[in-house]
Formats: C-alpha cells, structure tokens, sequence
C-alpha cells in the first residue's frame, strides 16, 4: 500500500477511523447501560439494530442523494447527523430513546461511509486494491480504537462514549470540509431503484447474501459477548481493542498475503472456516472467561482477512458502477446485522450458549454460499495482479459525483 497520499485521501480516512468506531464503541457499555436503565441483552442489543437497519434501508437511497447534491455535500451531511445523532444519544435516560437516536446516528454513517469508500478509490495514488486496504485500514483502527475509547470513557460514564464520538466527527467534518474539493450535483442522477438491480446479478447478490449470514456471527460476537463475559466497561474495552487491532493487522498485511498464495475465494472460505470454529468453541466454553477473551481476540484475524477481501470481490465482480455495488451490497448486509444483535440477545436469555452455536451455524452457511460463486471470483483472480487494476481518477471520480454512497 502506497503510503504518499493526497490530503484528501487522509482527512477521509481519519473521518472514517471516528465513523468506524460507532460499530464497537458501544460494547464496553453495554452491560452499564443495562444495569443503569434496568434493560434485558435483547433490548440493549437493539442499539446495534436500530443503527444497522437503518443503514441498510438509507444505502438504497444515498446514491440517489448524492448524485444530486454532490459527494463532497453528502459527506458533511452524514458526517453532520452522526454528530446529533451521537450527541443526543448520550443525553438520554431510556433505552428506547437511545435506540432511536443510534437509528439517527445509522442514518449518518450510511451517507458517510459508502461515500467515503468511493471517494478514497477514486483519489488515491495506486490500484483499486491499494485504495481497499487503506479504507479497511481506516475500518480497522476505527474498530479497535471504539471498544477502547468505550471503555475509558465509558468507565466513567456510559453516556460519555457517545458525546466523546459526537465531539471526535465535529473535528473530521472540519478536516473534509477543508480538504475535499468541491463535488457539483452529477447531469446524471443516480436512479433511486439503482441499487436493487444491481442485486440481480448474482455475483453481487451471492456475496451480498455471504455477508448477510456471516454477520450473525459478527454481530453475536459483538453485540453479545459483553455478558458472558461479565467485565466492567474498561476490561471489555481492552478485550475489544484487542480484536480490532488483530482485525486492522491482518486487514493489511495478511488478506494481500493470503489472497497471492491461494486466491481469493479459498481465503474467504479459510477465514470463515476459522471463525465459525471460533463461535463454536465459545459456545462450548462459555463459562470460561479466559476463553471467551482469547476466541474474541483471535476472531479480529479471520474478520480482518474476510473483510478486506469480501470488500475487494464487491468492487470487481460486477459490472455496474463501484459506488452502487457498494450501496446494494451493504444494503444485504446490514439488514444481517439488524436482525443478528437482537437474535443474540433474545437466544441469550434463554442459554448463553445457543447465541454462539447459532452464529457459528450462519458463518458455515455463508461458506456455503460463497462458494457457489467461486467460479467468478476465480476470473477476477485470474486478472492482472488479482484483477487489481490502477485506479482510474477520471473514471472513478466520475462514479463518486453519479452516485457515490
């Protein structure tokens, strides 16, 4: 990865490290704020829910936004509403209404971060792959540095990791703003129905689908190991930073490795493989903290392989423009990750164990579905440098302004 980028690649990258960290910001406070506000897992689980559903339904939406306003407006907009959003959330005394601003909150980070996603291919210096493993970098310092803010602050106050993410995005819109050159409404709106054809091509929509199951396990691991668990919000801060800086390590440094020596569909498969023997242990030793923290922890490697190279298969296999395959895709996926949290939590109050065991049945099932695909994704290996063309600036800028989300 080249690191000489231009300033706009690295303000967009730092603005996506802050958005990145709502994802585990909130784990080290979610037992303080059951405890506090009287709530059960399944209902405080809905703070995941609320943010994921409603940023999978506005991913259908954003690049019909931002093929109107600009890319450059959309960004400052979410980066806007993530900053009330947050804020508000922090100000509340009910676990309904902090659900209900985590929803304003999801709705910010959808115009943000497909954007962004968009916005650092088409500026950065190098190839499409390059470009995917700084935003995942971005993904996973963002990951890792949440549960680690959540824990500090959160050891004082579960409401200040909220107003500390709120302050965090006051100083990354001041930074986009200053750096990202004006981005005029496209002559060519993005229709709103883009996104939904785009899932009829079944590359696409096969590893959409692969995301959507593999998120129950993602989101078990996150949104409910907290209780098992059984740490004060600085402890599972730290067990949380853990596995997001394994994530970002092997999101760099590994996934390239991995995917030069046996391509990309074995080591999505081979990651999945690991974290589904991950849940499972889990499952089986739930009762054992020193289990449930080394599992977490070595969960962040298999995650960091899959996510760079799932993001990576988004961007190639289908032809439609980047910026709407990432919209469709992630409109998938997040619907997984509405529904895993809340599922968690329910299957949580009957057996701590059954949570784990169900994630590690879904993460199985998306190998399953993944694999069916093999054949194109074998064709993108087959390009140059693992079909890792150089990023087009032209090209791609143009895609950002048309319908970047």
């Amino acid at each position: 990865m080249r690191t000489r980028q231009p300033a706009i690649v690295w303000s967009v990258a730092f603005a996506c490290v802050i958005a990145f960290m709502g994802i585990g910001l909130v784990d080290p406070i979610l037992k303080p704020i059951a405890d506090e506000l009287g709530a059960s897992p399944s209902q405080v689980s809905l703070l995941f829910t609320s943010y994921n559903a409603v940023m999978a339904v506005a991913m259908l939406v954003t690049g019909w936004v931002s093929s109107r306003i600009g890319a450059k407006r959309t960004l400052l907009f979410g980066l806007a509403v993530i900053i009330i959003g947050a804020g508000l959330a922090g100000a509340q005394n009910s676990v309904p209404a902090i659900v209900a601003f985590r929803a304003v909150w999801g709705l910010g980070n959808a115009l943000f971060i497909a954007t962004a996603l968009a916005t650092i291919v088409s500026s950065a210096v190098g190839s499409v792959s390059q470009a995917i493993i700084l935003y995942e970098a971005s993904l996973g310092l963002g990951i890792a540095a949440g549960p680690l803010l959540g824990g500090v602050l959160g050891a004082l106050s579960w409401r200040f990791p909220f107003f500390g993410v709120s302050a965090l995005m006051t100083l990354a819109l001041v930074a986009t703003a200053l750096t990202l050159p004006a981005t005029p409404p496209s002559g060519r709106p993005t229709p709103i129905s883009a996104p939904l054809r785009a899932l009829r091509h079944r590359g696409l929509l096969t590893v959409g689908l692969t995301a959507f199951l593999y998120n129950f396990g993602f989101f078990t691991l996150l949104a409910f190991t907290p209780f098992p668990l059984n740490m004060d919000a600085h402890g599972v801060g730290l067990v949380f930073f853990g596995w997001g800086l394994l994530l970002a390590i092997s999101s760099v440094l590994v996934a390239p490795w991995v995917q030069r020596r046996v391509g990309t569909a074995v080591g999505l498969v081979g990651a999945l493989a690991v974290f589904a023997l991950l849940l499972a242990i889990m499952g089986r030793y739930t009762g054992e903290r020193p289990v449930l923290v080394a599992c977490t922890v070595l969960a962040g490697a298999a995650l960091g392989i899959n996510n760079t190279l799932i993001t990576e298969t988004v961007m190639k296999i289908s032809p439609v423009e980047r910026s709407v395959a990432s919209s469709a895709y992630s409109f998938v996926r997040f619907i997984g990750g509405a529904i895993a949290p809340w599922l968690a939590g329910r299957l949580g109050e009957t057996s701590v164990h059954l949570p784990f065991y169900v994630g590690a049945v879904a993460v199985v099932a998306a190998m399953a579905v993944l694999w069916t695909a093999r054949a194109a994704i074998h064709v993108i290996d087959a390009g140059p440098g693992h079909g890792a063309e150089p990023v087009d600036s032209e090209v791609e800028a143009q895609a950002v302004t048309l319908g970047d989300s």
